[in-house]
């Protein structure tokens, strides 16, 4: 959509990318096209109503499939083609693109058809390709199949939509575009097409298309619904597409077989939305495709394009496809949003499959350290790890994988050298989490009070603190950031170590990091693809999954429940504690923003508007396993813009940080920002596009 759309209109769905779409299964009549019609129709109407931008119906959703020899009947194909007549004019001022199933005769053939419908016009016909004869199938005794036929016409002077000389676009070579919304290109196929090795679908999607939709009959059987998901996901993975997917449901005949009217939308791989199986009545998957996700994810996948020049799809010594296209008139002002927005995009949700993300996410680190340290080991020598131990959660996380990953080299916990190092503001809490955990965990540690050389540098910069004057800006933050990482290089030159780096990639991402002789350098940095949102439940699963035993997890737990503080400026006895949040913006906030920016590379208002959709509400939506009753908060618009923007202007002022990073191991799918594992970008580029976008289309309030 038109970026520079006033944000007037910020709440707005289709002004964001997305589009509504339905898959629906309604009780058939068979034989009856004229009643079958009317059904459609109702179930049209409501869509249209709803805001929905194509309405997909099962297989021969006119006649009913189950009608065998009945579909060489002059009477009723008679009555299709008077439905079809009837439907499309009743469509005249409805926005759903309707996708019906009818069989069609076309020369001495008939042809198992999706009839494409919008705004009282029939638009196009496409053929389904692969007659199955197998099992309970004899599809091939009455119809022909439509493969290879392209650019062709059928013949109907007497539809709605029909061009001068009577002709309508015919065969599988049709994708259907929405000239007011050009990221939506439907392509139709049916049933069978998609249980084929290559797919009609899968050369649309080459073609352009990005929504491809099924209109399917396909009788149930025990396990025919699972192997219809493994499909469905199958083929809106490979082709970074949506899929749509409606089966036929009630009124089609048992004589030997049953129906259970199945729909669903699956969307790059994600499953979107289902509905209950076996329904009494009509019934529709109604979800939110997001078109420029999709077409961000071709764009990044550069093979996509690869795949379609080497197949010659679009070529004229290959395969082309015709564009037919439509106005849709979408829908403005605010329809919700159907889909489900993560409020933590780095942490899933569902229990299961978060012991799982970080049973992976910690294995990779701890794998990534182990070669690190064998690589650099000899015979007769191994490095040590070198660490400071604050007792927060990023240097609890990689002492933890680095205890791991001594465990797994048969090495004693002793070749792990910790340091705790105390500054002006250091807690007495923190500091004790730090040493019962260094303590618990048998590893050789110390303690370094850096205080007097701290006083001693801002003394020799004729900082003010340097005589005792409570001026804590930047400098003084940075002299202890700076010494501490001083100490422990110089640790690790003196007993033949590495350092090991503990700075998140969230911090990372913010330019949360002294640079150089700071928290940004070590000689691997294990924590640099792990998001802060996702540190406390890999700790929490360290601790269930009882990786390590005693004491430690009891500090494990301790340390997961406090406030994240850099602890560096001193506060007056009884006030709050240095705050992070309070200075960079909440890390669910931040985390939310850098998912979309990196994964996606979502203008900012879009990414305000998901989080609006995901903050908004606290009671609303899901919570990942085991976060804290206490910590569930919301966020209205204003606080997101505030922080989205915050987030910007530092995410962009700090990449020098990020291109000199140290080595360290790529670790969720969302992305990583190394400029050798993933993010490239220039160290002196402006973000002030961005910045304008946000404050341009995302108000106040």
């Amino acid at each position: 959509m038109d970026s520079g759309a006033p944000s007037k209109d910020f709440r707005s769905a289709y002004r964001h990318g997305f589009a509504r779409v339905a898959a629906c299964t309604l009780p058939v009549s068979a034989a009856d096209p004229a009643r079958n019609a009317e059904a459609i129709l109702e179930q049209v109407r409501r869509h249209h109503e709803d805001g929905v931008a194509v309405t997909l119906f099962p297989e021969l959703s006119l006649s009913g499939y189950s009608i065998d020899d009945l579909f060489m009947q002059d009477v009723l194909l008679d009555a299709v083609d008077r439905a079809i007549v009837d439907l499309a004019t009743a469509t005249r001022g409805l926005r759903p693109l309707v996708v019906v199933g009818a069989p069609l005769r076309s020369g001495s053939r008939i042809y198992n058809c999706a009839v494409v419908i919008q705004g009282g016009y029939v638009l196009g016909v496409a053929p389904k390709s692969h007659l199955p004869t197998y099992r309970e199938f004899y599809e091939a005794r009455q119809f022909a199949s439509g493969a290879g036929i392209r650019g062709t016409v059928l013949t109907r002077p007497h539809w709605p939509g029909a061009d001068e000389d009577g002709d309508i676009p015919f065969g599988v070579d049709l994708v259907f575009r929405a000239a007011d919304l050009p990221d939506l290109a439907v392509h139709a196929e049916v049933c069978e097409d998609m249980w084929v090795p290559v797919p009609p679908s899968a050369k649309a999607a080459l073609a352009g298309a990005t929504v491809l939709v099924n209109l399917s009959a396909s009788p149930i059987t025990v396990g025919r619904a699972e192997d219809r998901h493994l499909y469905a996901r199958s083929a809106s993975a490979r082709c970074s597409a949506a899929y749509l997917y409606a089966a036929a449901s009630r009124g089609e005949s048992t004589t030997d077989l049953s129906w259970d009217g199945m729909t669903m939308a699956y969307e790059m791989g994600r499953l979107l939305g289902q509905t209950e199986r076996f329904p009494e009545s009509a019934q529709a998957t109604v979800v939110d495709v997001d078109l420029d996700g999709i077409r961000q994810e071709r764009i990044r996948q550069g093979t996509f394009e690869d795949n379609r020049r080497t197949e010659w799809i679009g070529e004229e010594d290959g395969e082309l496809f015709r564009a037919l296209e439509f106005t849709l008139d979408p829908p403005r002002g605010d329809i919700g949003l159907r889909r489900k927005v993560d409020r933590f995009p780095f942490v899933p949700d569902d229990e299961a499959r978060l012991a799982q993300d970080c049973y992976e996410a910690y294995n990779i680190q701890v794998s990534g350290l182990e070669q690190r340290l064998r690589s650099i080991g000899s015979d007769t020598w191994q490095p040590k790890v070198v660490i400071g131990v604050s007792g927060g959660l990023d240097s609890t996380h990689a002492l933890i994988v680095a205890a791991k990953a001594m465990d797994r080299l048969g090495r004693p916990r002793t070749d792990i050298l910790g340091f705790t190092m105390p500054g002006f503001a250091t807690s007495k809490g923190t500091k004790e989490n730090a040493i019962h955990l260094m303590e618990s965990l048998g590893i050789t540690w110390e303690e370094l009070d850096i205080r007097p050389a701290a006083t001693q540098m801002l003394k020799g910069l004729g900082h003010p603190a340097g005589d005792g004057e409570e001026v804590y800006d930047v400098t003084f933050e940075n002299v202890q950031a700076g010494l501490r990482t001083d100490y422990l290089f110089r640790a690790a030159n003196q007993r033949g170590g590495i350092v090991l780096g503990t700075g998140d990639l969230s911090e990372l991402a913010l330019g949360w990091c002294t640079y150089g002789v700071g928290d940004q350098m070590s000689h691997y940095g294990v924590n640099a693809g792990i998001p802060k949102t996702l540190i406390q439940h890999l700790i929490r699963w360290v601790v269930a999954s009882g990786q390590f035993e005693g004491e430690v997890n009891d500090t494990l737990t301790t340390i997961v429940d406090q406030e994240i503080s850099p602890e560096l400026v001193p506060v007056a006895e009884g006030e709050a504690m240095q705050s992070t949040e309070d200075a960079v913006g909440p890390y669910a906030l931040n985390d939310f923003t850098l998912y979309h920016v990196l994964r996606w590379g979502y203008r900012p208002s879009k990414i305000a508007f998901l989080a609006l959709h995901a903050w908004a509400d606290a009671e609303a939506g899901e919570w990942p396993a085991g976060f804290p009753e206490d910590r569930r908060t919301a966020y209205d618009l204003a606080t997101i813009r505030r922080w989205e923007e915050a987030f910007l202007t530092r995410f962009f002022a700090n990449q020098f940080k990020r291109s000199a990073l140290p080595n360290g191991p790529k670790v969720v799918a969302g992305g990583s920002l190394s400029p050798r594992g993933d993010w490239r970008m220039p160290s002196d580029v402006t973000g002030r596009a961005w910045l304008e976008e946000l404050r341009t289309n995302v108000p106040e309030a």
